[in-house]
């Protein structure tokens, strides 16, 4: 709809992209462009020009006009789901209601808290909406979950872009073969953007960022970690807010959308366009930005944005529909120079197991019992230092939501590795002694300051009580599931008053897979289980040589 905004001492005007109307704009006296929300700017010193105008035009005048604080009525609770959606998982009735909001608003950015499902609840909206083809914007290390997600949640066929389908992937669509493309923030220019032509004085405008046409393909976008385009000045901003443009359906998915001011907002409301319905950027500025801190009237916005665009939930106010402890797998891509030495150990243990062809298995037993612990132990260890990139990402968004997580891992290489790159972390391992290891627990539990805790699974897996934090993490694996359990109970203790989230990172097309498989055949024998390390060894050895049996691939 063509619109013109009172906005203090200027008329805003606002219209769909019409050469025809560019060019009577341009005619106005004293006009200037506004790239934030694409909108036209007049003094209201004009206001018999900017009216014979709006007449020709046939435009709205909507008056906005910065007012007093207004009275903030209570913000309505969300829908009740009504679509019906065919979905393989049933979800909590809380990310029901976020889902049937999602269909109703179309245009939105989901805070629910991490660990709520956000993706659960973009992946049913967009197949409640049937808006396929739909493209996912996320960091690189939550691909390959959001390509799971979509066949957990719905049974679409998702397809992560690399380079051998840089310029056919629309044809993966028109054939069947794929419903959603996945793409990391990184990559958006490989894939999406054809020239960038040489910006001026003024810095690089979204009009210099000439977009490949195969963006049109898509009829939904969802923007995931959308905290990480919070700045227009950002090139990634700019390439996710053309690639957006126009599209019926988008969702931005972040649990920290405000990481210092209001005005982290900006931009993620100009991706989605509801800058308008805020009343403009300058309105936005003045009304919500200003004050000492950099805020104000912080009611009023987050009612109006909660009516328009928005919804956030906490944990805490969801915990009737969630159950005790939440298992979530993120599955990492290893980087080169770990896989590489990954396959030259797979195939070294490959080769060392052909020599036990044809043998029974109790004499492949006594033979290599305790050599290919070593060589799976290796493989392990790769992985381990492989993924670590991928794990730094999901700390530090969780670390920028504000939560406390406890972080379990067994190498020592690979603990310091999080000790060194989180200096205000304090830790749990073998190097610490019995009085410290008591300091980081009693610092951790009662500074809210210390989000992080570096854990050995051994030194700190039983006996310790982390409440303050109901996140969990695994970036290495035991053996078997009663470690584990022990691991999450450390959290997972009376004085919990939140749901606790176990996440496992997992090496994607690594050994990692496989024993976490391992640990879940045995999660309902774990309270049963005991006996010595050497039982659990037998178990893993009989359980991988039918595996390579049966695949001859690790």
């Amino acid at each position: 709809m063509n619109q013109i905004f009172s906005i203090d001492k200027y008329y805003k005007i606002k219209f769909q992209y019409n050469p025809r109307i560019i060019e009577a704009v341009k005619m106005l006296p004293q006009r200037s462009y506004s790239a934030e929300d694409k909108t036209w700017l007049v003094p209201m010193t004009c206001k018999a020009e900017v009216q014979q105008f709006a007449a020709v035009y046939k435009f709205k005048f909507v008056d906005v006009t910065i007012q007093a604080p207004m009275v903030v009525p209570e913000i309505p609770e969300l829908p009740e789901l009504t679509t019906e959606i065919k979905l393989k998982r049933t979800p909590f009735p809380f990310q029901a209601r976020g889902i049937q909001y999602a269909i109703d608003k179309k245009r939105i950015i989901i805070g629910d808290q991490p660990g709520l499902g956000k993706t659960t609840q973009a992946a049913a909206a967009v197949e409640g909406l049937d808006a396929f083809p739909c493209l996912v914007i996320c960091p690189s290390s939550l691909k390959i979950n959001w390509q799971r997600e979509f066949d957990i949640v719905s049974g679409r066929k998702a397809m992560i872009l690399t380079d051998s389908v840089k310029n056919n992937f629309h044809q993966y669509y028109t054939t069947g073969l794929a419903d959603v493309f996945i793409v990391n923030f990184e990559s958006l220019k490989k894939y999406f953007v054809d020239r960038i032509d040489k910006p001026g004085k003024a810095g690089l405008r979204i009009t210099d960022i000439h977009f490949k046409s195969n963006i049109k393909l898509f009829k939904s976008v969802i923007v995931d970690e959308s905290h990480r385009v919070k700045s227009f000045k950002a090139q990634m901003t700019k390439f996710t807010k053309g690639i957006c443009q126009d599209k019926e359906v988008i969702l931005l998915l972040t649990g920290t959308p405000v990481v210092n001011k209001p005005n982290d907002l900006i931009s993620q409301l100009g991706i989605i366009d509801r800058m308008s319905d805020m009343g403009g950027y300058k309105y936005f500025l003045d009304r919500y930005c200003q004050g000492g801190n950099g805020a104000a009237n912080l009611k009023e916005l987050n009612y109006k944005l909660n009516t328009t665009c928005f919804y956030a939930r906490k944990k805490s106010e969801v915990l009737k529909d969630l159950p005790a402890k939440v298992r979530q797998v993120v599955y990492c891509q290893i980087d080169k120079v770990h896989r590489q030495e990954y396959e030259l150990a797979n195939q070294d243990l490959l080769t060392y197991l052909e020599q036990f062809s044809g043998k029974t298995p109790e004499e492949i037993e006594r033979s290599m019992r305790g050599e290919v612990m070593v060589r799976i132990g290796k493989l392990k260890n790769i992985s381990a230092r492989g993924k670590l990139n991928d794990v730094f990402d999901y700390i530090d968004d969780v670390l920028a939501s504000g939560e406390k997580l406890v972080l379990f891992g067994h190498l020592k290489e690979v603990l310091n590795q999080f000790k060194d790159r989180y200096p205000d972390c304090v830790s749990i391992t073998g190097d610490d002694t019995m009085a410290s290891r008591q300091a980081s627990v009693d610092v951790f539990q009662q500074n809210p300051k210390v989000k992080l805790i570096v854990c050995s699974i051994q030194a700190a897996g039983v006996g310790l009580t982390l409440t303050a934090a109901s996140r969990v993490a695994f970036v290495e694996l035991g053996w078997h599931s009663a470690i584990h359990d022990q691991c999450e109970d450390r959290c997972h203790r009376i004085g919990q008053t939140d749901s606790v989230q176990c996440t496992y990172f997992l090496g994607k097309d690594t050994i990692d897979e496989w024993v976490y498989s391992l640990i879940e055949s045995k999660r309902e024998m774990a309270s049963s289980v005991s006996g010595a390390v050497d039982d659990v060894e037998v178990s893993v050895v009989d359980n991988f040589l039918n595996l390579f049996n049966k695949t001859k691939r690790i």
